[in-house]
């Protein structure tokens, strides 16, 4: 069951204040300590007291020691546990399987929600977002009917206090709920009322522990918030030390204007910025990925606090209706103009249009880089996980015909992986060293789950560990744990979490640095990866011998600004 915390300082010195002769709840022995610092690994033991590292003692120091419970960590590493910066466990962590078996058995034990929408503050605008036809859908709209007022934000962090989970969840505010919030799905700019509402709702939520705002320009209505109006929000959330983070409005072609609006946002507003899923997608923008690193490196020199995120595959994950031009969703209105005739005509020029100035709709790629999935009529059952081309010529269609029509008739429900990146490029950017993991996925439990998903929801961080680490040595591994540890805690403002350090709340991970890998495919996704024995939460097992325990320890995370229960 998730609990309130008290002042994190206040818990950090009382424990480290323990009698060191005192026993312990948990000791850790014969491991090899790669503490999140990025420093090379240590022999060492670590004692834990209530949810609370106490003790990082010299090998053997605690072998006898009393305790509750002693593991054996000979040959493996024990490490922080995993912090996700861009998860999508919604529904799991609100009201559904809050064990997120496919997350903890990576070795997470943090998951930071907020991509764009949040259900809370909401209103009768904010509920237009979750007015879908899947039962998660209707759940969600059930729960924001409790996200009222201007406290929403905190009312739902509330809510998922109460629901036992597995890890500790915490989220940044959604550009796109701050918009609907105050102006619906319209297209259009702001009015002066408009954006003192907007400002309104960054700061109580930046009070209710929001790690910042976080928006998603490719998604409509999110994409239609201009420049000037997210720099407003950045600027509202800047007196609480919140950080903008965002899915940029291109990662093709314009893939380097995108970048310099994020980092325009970040300086005028006066905060950190991180680009979600760092990449350059479609083979003819391949050659972008060099001068987008070195933007991020020049702002750093100037002395901008610019990051990113990135999980650990060539491929990318999205709606298939992310390929449909923004404007046809105004007003939520998407299926609607679908069946109109003389808007299908428009649309299908726009998403036909291949000159190097049109926007792009997914023309970037070949039609047989899109794997669809999702299809709940009977009648196209059989083309799930089919490349669009098939799908396509299955339906004897084009394959802009095919999006539209498989969008209206499924009602806008199918989801696209798309293999869109060079591995030469992952490699190269994912080696940044002000690059984080994130898996931008949900959990899932894999005997209960049989749709097609990204196997990042299973395997992003052991791939890191396996793959890019230890097999490919693109980067040690004390340089991959700090990527998913203290290099995460630091951009979300965390001081006892994301280190191996006495004081921290005992988050750990153990695992194998031999045997450690994803096993997830593209075709086969739910299968857990391998190598990580133990994950314990806030002290607690969740993950023993490969298996989860059922435990549900995980609390709430809540940013800088938070100022508690009693704010005004």
């Amino acid at each position: 069951m998730l609990r309130r915390l008290t002042s994190p300082l206040l818990v950090a010195c009382l424990a480290c204040a323990a009698p060191p002769g005192a026993g312990y709840d948990l000791v850790i022995v014969n491991g090899r300590i790669v503490d999140g610092t990025g420093n090379p690994w240590f022999h060492g033991d670590v004692g834990v007291r209530g949810d609370r590292i106490v003790t990082i003692a010299p090998p053997g120091a605690l072998a006898e020691a009393e305790t509750t419970e002693r593991v054996d960590a000979a040959g493996l590493v024990v490490a922080p546990g995993f912090i996700d910066l861009q998860s999508h466990s919604w529904d799991q962590l609100l009201f559904a399987d809050g064990r997120v078996i496919s997350k903890v058995s990576q070795g997470v034990t943090s998951e930071i929600l907020g991509e764009s929408t949040t259900p809370g503050p909401s209103n009768e605008h904010v509920d237009s977002l979750f007015m879908g036809d899947d039962p998660g859908d209707a759940e969600m709209l059930a729960q924001t009917q409790s996200f009222r007022g201007p406290h929403g934000f905190g009312a739902w962090l509330e809510a998922m206090e109460a629901h036992d989970v597995s890890v500790n969840v915490g989220s940044y505010l959604g550009a796109t709920t701050v918009r609907a919030y105050a102006m619906g799905q319209a297209e259009g700019l702001p009015t002066p009322a408009h954006l003192d509402m907007m400002r309104g709702v960054v700061r109580d939520a930046m009070l209710d522990g929001a790690f910042g705002v976080s928006s998603a320009l490719i998604y409509p209505p999110g994409s239609y918030a201009g420049t000037e109006e997210l720099s407003e929000a950045a600027k509202a959330m800047a007196p609480f030390h919140g950080t903008y983070i965002t899915h940029i409005r291109s990662e093709e072609r314009k893939l380097l204007p995108a970048m310099d609006e994020a980092i325009r946002i970040g300086r005028e507003g006066r905060v950190p910025v991180v680009i979600y899923h760092f990449k350059a997608s479609g083979q003819v923008n391949w050659p972008l990925a060099d001068p987008a690193i070195a933007k991020i490196d020049s702002a750093r020199a100037a002395g901008q606090d610019v990051k990113a995120t990135m999980y650990s595959y060539p491929a990318s994950g999205n709606n298939l209706s992310s390929c449909i031009p923004p404007w046809a969703n105004a007003d939520g209105q998407l299926l609607t103009n679908l069946a109109d005739p003389t808007l299908r005509v428009r649309l299908r020029a726009e998403m036909s249009d291949t000159r190097p100035q049109a926007p792009v709709y997914c023309q970037h790629n070949p039609p047989g880089a899109y794997q669809v999935s999702g299809f709940k009529r009977e009648e196209w059952t059989q083309l799930e996980g089919l490349r669009l081309d098939a799908i396509a010529a299955a339906l004897k269609m084009d394959w802009v015909d095919a999006i539209l029509e498989l969008t209206l008739r499924e009602e806008d429900r199918l989801g696209k992986i798309s293999f869109s990146m060079s591995e030469e490029n992952v490699a190269k950017m994912i080696s940044q060293p002000w690059v984080v993991i994130a898996s931008d996925a949900g959990g899932y439990d894999p005997d209960t789950t049989t749709s097609l998903v990204h196997p990042r929801s299973y395997g992003t961080f052991p791939r890191v560990l396996g793959k890019y680490a230890r097999d490919e040595g693109l980067f040690s591994l004390e340089e991959a744990v700090r990527k998913m540890t203290s290099a995460t805690a630091q951009i979300l403002g965390l001081r006892d979490r994301g280190l191996l350090k006495e004081g921290m709340f005992a988050d750990i991970v153990i695992f194998d640095p031999a045997t450690v890998i994803d096993r997830a495919t593209f075709e086969q996704p739910h299968q857990l990866s391998i190598g990580i024995r133990d994950v314990f939460v806030n002290g607690v097992a969740v993950w023993r011998n490969g298996a989860h325990t059922g435990a549900t320890p995980g609390r709430a995370l809540r940013g800088p600004g938070w100022v508690g229960s009693d704010s005004p």
